[in-house]
């Protein structure tokens, strides 16, 4: 999926609509209009049509989109005909909750090693994921071929295991920590606060009624 080909907002919308595709295709539902989809996945109809717009014609008018049909396009789209492993780096509070969850709701995307500086983890398997020293992240990841990482280390940290990321060749990085870590212009950052998330949560609960804080 080139970025230069479809605004960033459609891409970020794209998984959405696959997950519930899946989930209607498993269901045995053949088809299903932009008005039905919309209601399921709370994005206007007008909105979806015009995402589905930018892959050409992937629905009859009338009849609507043929769900097989589409769920086979976004597969090959999302690249979800394809294993993805990726790295966990800190094993914290919330890297132990990201390795029990490890993607299981998904068949294309595996944590296949984690990092870590606590000798009590190093060399041990946490839930099926093979455990390794800090000091051996850049060979691993570039002996294992992972160039994607999520990253979990404390902030004090963040931006040195960040430079060593960049000389492991890792192309994208999901960062949880609080920090916005500075990369080359090649790397792709994916920032996850949940602290944040949930403070603007607070505020639109505060600040606007239940309607508007959903627009």
């Amino acid at each position: 999926m080139a970025e230069n080909k479809i605004p960033r907002a459609t891409a970020k919308r794209l998984p959405l609509y696959y997950r519930y595709l899946n989930f209607l295709n498993n269901s045995g539902k053949t088809k299903i209009s932009s008005t039905e989809l919309s209601e399921a996945v709370k994005v206007d109809s007008a909105t979806i049509r015009r995402d589905f717009s930018y892959f050409g014609a992937l629905g009859k008018r009338g009849y609507g989109y043929d769900v097989e049909s589409l769920l086979s396009f976004f597969k090959k789209t999302l690249n979800q005909d394809r294993l993805t492993n990726v790295a966990l780096i800190g094993i914290g509070n919330l890297g132990h909750a990201l390795l029990n969850y490890n993607f299981r709701q998904t068949n294309n995307i595996r944590i296949s090693a984690a990092f870590d500086v606590k000798p009590e983890l190093i060399g041990t398997i946490q839930t099926g994921v093979p455990v390794y020293s800090m000091d051996e992240m850049v060979e691993q990841l570039k002996l294992q071929q992972i160039e994607i990482v999520i990253l979990t280390v404390p902030i004090e940290v963040a931006q040195k295991v960040t430079d060593q990321l960049v000389d492991a060749g890792v192309k994208g990085i999901m960062n949880f920590t609080p920090i916005r870590i500075s990369v080359p212009n090649t790397i792709r950052i994916q920032n996850v606060d949940l602290a944040k998330e949930l403070q603007t949560l607070i505020y639109f609960l505060d600040n606007y009624n239940t309607e508007e804080a959903s627009k």
